[in-house]
């Protein structure tokens, strides 16, 4: 039984088959590969992208899907995550998809070797369909050659598992990864660090720009996100002709992620990756539930 809790779960070759599937699902119309599948999704946190996402995957390949609502369950009732995760593996589904605000809840399930689980992300550390649908639209922008290009990761970094899995992956894979943020919102990292965004812009073939989390810091550190904006808002000024490919896993804050202009930039692919992420999962699903 194989899981996907972080990247790491995937070896090399896994993951070039992945990126490879999922070209051939964008380009191709696939048969019903998972048609007598059956997946359960387990939501503990907010999702319109990444849960709308895997339930398009998975129909798109035949499998049927039943999402359980936590606030209706037995959670509230004091069942236990492991009971309530132990009960719907008796219902015998061929896979679990899991978010959740805890790091390690998808590896404590996974452990359990009940059903193959799936980790759509989890506390500050692993969000691995993330992490992988950003490299497919990488290698695709660069026509496999990112070996060697530096992608710059701007913003709340260390409240972000997209930052997170995104490093393991990215650097996986040979790629440089420079970290820009102020120093509160920035990991312990041997990767480098800059604070000023306009020090990276002539390094960077690829900005990753992370959604601003204020609320998650105690201490404030920008007295509103106009503040944080000036700093680390990608504008058309602060891009100027320059060959960037632009990525946001979403939700974007406007105007204080990225400017609305630079939105309708070619330079930038935020739907892209929403569109890209499909067929990557249509992949991981693929593999886990018939490969594997």
């Amino acid at each position: 039984m194989q899981h996907l809790v972080d990247t790491y779960d995937l070896t090399d070759q896994q993951i070039q088959n992945l990126l490879r599937d999922a070209k051939n699902f964008k380009y191709q119309k696939p048969i019903q590969l998972l048609r007598d599948k059956l997946l359960i999704t387990l939501f503990f946190e907010n999702s319109t992208r990444t849960r709308s996402s895997f339930e398009v995957a998975a129909k798109r390949l035949g499998a049927a899907v039943v999402h359980l609502d936590p606030s209706r369950s037995s959670t509230k009732k004091g069942e236990t995550l492991e009971d309530t995760f132990a009960n719907l593996c008796a219902m015998e589904p061929d896979g679990v998809i899991i978010r959740h605000s805890e790091n390690e809840r998808p590896r404590e399930l996974a452990d359990m070797e009940m059903s193959p689980v799936i980790n759509a992300g989890a506390g500050n550390y692993a969000h691995p369909t993330q992490a992988l649908l950003d490299l497919f639209t990488m290698m695709e922008h660069f026509d496999g050659e990112i070996e060697g290009k530096t992608v710059a990761i701007v913003g709340d970094i260390i409240s972000s598992r997209v930052a997170s899995s995104g490093i393991r992956l990215l650097t996986r894979m040979g790629m440089n990864v420079v970290l820009v943020a102020p120093k509160p919102f920035m990991p312990e990292s041997d990767l480098p660090q800059y604070e000023k965004l306009d020090d990276v812009m002539d390094k960077a073939d690829v900005i990753m720009s992370l959604r601003a989390q204020l609320e998650r810091h105690a201490t404030p550190i920008f007295e509103n996100y106009d503040e944080y904006a000036k700093h680390y808002c990608i504008t058309k000024e602060r891009m100027g002709d320059r060959n960037i490919l632009l990525l946001h896993p979403g939700p974007v804050m406007r105007n204080i992620d990225i400017s609305d202009e630079m939105l309708k930039d070619p330079r930038c692919k935020v739907l892209e990756q929403v569109k890209n992420g499909v067929y990557v999962r249509m992949a991981v699903l693929k593999l886990l539930l018939l490969d594997a």
